[in-house]
């Protein structure tokens, strides 16, 4: 019998050329003779760009080129995702400035030089000339391409006939994945193909939007990925700057770096999150939910880009969470302003609506007088109800909830924090005069986007197996799971397996690793490549030795019989060496999968500063089936660190100028080891997916999607009066505030 991989905890088969030192960052790649290009970015949040002065740049040492809007005026703006939300086409960004100006940082002009350093001292040498405009700095009062709807049942009819009505008004702060390793891509011509090295998490989907803006079939362009210190939704996107190294290498016939500084890397690249939410909610004498009505206004920033209206799609999609809503209606305006342009970051619009959603059910708790765990109780989905379809569609795709025990996975938690205990020790504790709470909040994520994806598997000569996909990796473990489904099914170790990502020119077709999708879409097209390997094997065998299929297995590599004890028949090496082996796969799936959630938050309160202390931190989440556990519970810490930051720390903030106010770590605070308590996980199975042979669910957002929420929570009971927090992050200027009003 083999020992099973899925479900083993086994060590990352990524770390070891890391630890090496052999990763290959954007840093370590380099070609002879490559140019390197700095950009120069407008100072002015919204102006006329009246003219650019390059003749001194252009003398200057090493200079080779500088562009401005009329050197590329040939290029298209940049793609967004097909969609059928309309009417954002004349949104989208170009690759450098036309005529006005709309964000501090957007580029105005491109400088190539044959050195780094030489290339920033030219790049000082433009003269952007700009005709001040007023900024638009509040989504109230942007520009709306489009507003999102969606909407079911009879609402105005459940809030005639509701008990309460529930009020509020909530804001979300504008932050970000702010990565480790800063933006970067490198580009050059080998042999009539134009290379683009980046980091790439839909390699196949940029490849092709890279083609057609830039007048090429796709086959003459292919992304190559390397290592990546850090996604999180912000980077592998396409950017002007992808563009503008891909363009210069095409007509400077050289090869072309591009290395954001930290700088750049805060005010040009996607912002994520702010949104400011008005709610009404009717509910009924026992605190059961009859209808919600939401309009809520995202802040775009100024452009449209790669993802579209997707973030307020996924706000309004997801905000009724794991709680039955009889009637449901959300209005999002998507509002466009003078500030950096925004995207996804990890659980794009679902960190926002869990927000709200929770903060709704704390606010049912204060306006009965009920206890918070039995507000939710009250309201959520049952199992004996899934699959539970609602009548919303989220990223256009209909929601049909698959599988879940939303009420076990809640008694799991209050079991595993010991939950009366510790609300009897908090109350001690605040009768001593101590500022201490403990929120908790439920959350539901989507996760496994199709609508396809394809693998490929073959046994080499030497007994080790390739697992071709169109994944890319994040960071997250890909390489290790993916090798973990194919050993389990296929009778191998899985440190003989090796997969093969990110490569355009080794896969027709992939779609790369977002959305939470690369176990549940990627691992299931790889164990269903690696089932019609093993039967290959099995056949193959089978006319080898003239035995029944019945009878013969894969174990450790080799192929053995299974009624008596003998020898191995033959490796699975010997076999790849007489015949091929390989077989392919694709996976469609015509729904989502939906992961759910427990978080439970202790923070202290520091009166005199404001500071927020949190004590500790436990999360409960059901992933259907965890092929690696230890991954799983590493995307939880991470998860967790990341939305601590947004609840606690991180802002992006202008003055009324539109400059940006936080564009070094000293302004912009992300969270360190020291603000972050241990992660206390469980991690449970009790509902597969019945929509993979696999049964998982996604793992890559479920660390932080409730995070604001729940520190929210904690932080009114830490206070004792509910439905205090009413804006995230809680900075100490901002909780300074909370208790002179408490």
């Amino acid at each position: 019998m083999n020992a099973p991989f899925i479900g083993r905890s086994v060590p990352r088969l990524e770390d070891l050329p890391l630890l090496r030192s052999e990763g290959r960052f954007a840093r370590t790649i380099s070609f002879p003779g490559e140019l390197h290009m700095r950009i120069v970015r407008s100072q002015y949040a919204h102006g006329h760009l009246v003219s650019i002065s390059t003749a001194s740049a252009l003398a200057a040492p090493g200079c080779i080129a500088v562009w401005t809007f009329a050197d590329v005026a040939g290029v298209p703006p940049i793609e967004f995702r097909p969609t059928r939300v309309k009417g954002l086409e004349p949104y989208r960004q170009h690759v450098l400035a036309r005529d006005v100006v709309r964000y501090v940082g957007e580029p105005v002009a491109a400088v190539f030089a044959d050195d780094a350093y030489r290339a920033e001292d030219a790049a000082e040498l433009v003269d952007a000339v700009v005709e001040p405009l007023p900024p638009v700095l509040s989504a109230e009062e942007g520009i709306e391409p489009t507003l999102i709807r969606k909407e079911y049942g009879d609402v105005d009819a459940a809030f005639a006939r509701a008990h309460a009505i529930i009020e509020l008004d909530l804001a979300i702060g504008r932050h970000s994945g702010v990565p480790l390793e800063t933006r970067a891509a490198i580009a050059r011509l080998n042999q009539g193909v134009l290379e683009l090295h980046a980091a790439t998490k839909r390699p196949h989907a940029n490849r092709d939007v890279l083609a057609r803006m830039l007048g090429r079939d796709k086959e003459s362009v292919q992304l190559y990925e390397g290592h990546i210190g850090g996604g999180f939704g912000v980077r592998g996107e396409l950017y002007p700057e992808d563009l503008l190294v891909c363009l210069a290498a095409l007509r400077l016939g050289r090869p072309v770096k591009w290395i954001e500084d930290r700088r750049e890397n805060l005010i040009a690249c996607n912002h994520s999150r702010q949104q400011r939410h008005k709610l009404r909610a009717a509910i009924d004498a026992e605190g059961r939910i009859l209808a919600i009505d939401d309009e809520f206004f995202h802040d775009q920033g100024a452009y449209v880009r790669t993802h579209g209206a997707r973030v307020p799609d996924l706000t309004a999609g997801m905000l009724p969470g794991p709680y039955r809503v009889p009637a449901y209606r959300a209005r999002g305006h998507f509002r466009l302003t003078n500030k950096t342009p925004a995207a996804t970051y990890r659980a794009p619009g679902r960190y926002e609506a869990t927000f709200v959603c929770e903060r709704l059910l704390d606010a049912i708790a204060q306006k009965l007088g009920i206890d918070r765990v039995e507000a939710r109780r009250r309201n959520l989905i049952s199992c004996g109800e899934m699959p539970y379809a609602r009548p919303l569609d989220v990223l256009e795709v209909d929601t049909l909830l698959d599988s879940g025990d939303y009420a076990g996975l809640l008694d799991k938690a209050l079991a595993a924090v010991k939950w009366p205990a510790l609300q009897a020790q908090l109350r001690e504790r605040r009768a001593r005069g101590e500022a201490v709470g403990a929120g908790i909040a439920f959350f539901l994520e989507k996760s496994g986007l199709g609508p396809l994806d394809a693998a490929k598997a073959r046994i080499e000569g030497d007994g080790t197996v390739e697992v071709l996909t169109g994944a890319a990796s994040l960071g997250q473990g890909v390489e290790t799971v993916l090798a973990q489904i194919c050993a389990d099914t296929l009778g191998v170790d899985y440190r003989k397996v090796r997969v093969v990502h990110g490569r355009t020119d080794r896969i027709e077709r992939g779609f790369g690793s977002h959305a939470s999708r690369t176990t549940v879409m990627t691992g299931e097209a790889t164990r269903l490549a690696a089932v019609d390997l093993r039967a290959k094997v099995i056949e193959t065998a089978e006319g080898l030795f003239d035995l029944p299929a019945e009878i013969l297995d894969i174990v450790d590599g080799a192929v053995v019989r299974t009624d008596v004890r003998a020898a191995p028949l033959v490796t699975l090496a010997d076999l790849a060496r007489e015949s091929e082996l390989s077989a392919e796969a694709e996976f469609r799936s015509e729904h989502m999968t939906y992961p759910y959630g427990v978080h439970v938050a202790v923070a202290k309160i520091d009166r005199e500063t404001g500071g927020v202390r949190l004590e500790r931190y436990f999360v409960a989440y059901d992933i259907g089936r965890a092929v690696n556990p230890m991954l799983v519970e590493g995307q939880i810490v991470g998860g967790v660190a990341q939305g601590i930051g947004g609840a606690l720390y991180e802002e992006f903030i202008y003055d009324e100028r539109g400059e940006p106010l936080s564009t070094t770590f000293a302004d912009y605070l992300i969270p360190t080891a020291n603000e972050i308590p241990p992660v206390e996980v469980l991690i449970s199975q009790d509902a597969p997916s019945p929509l993979n042979g696999l049964g998982v669910k996604g793992a890559g957002e479920g660390g932080i999607n409730p995070v604001g929420a729940v520190i929210a929570s904690a932080i009114d009971d830490a206070l004792g009066v509910p439905g205090a927090v009413t804006t995230l992050p809680v900075t100490p200027a901002r909780m300074k505030e909370l208790l002179k009003k408490c």
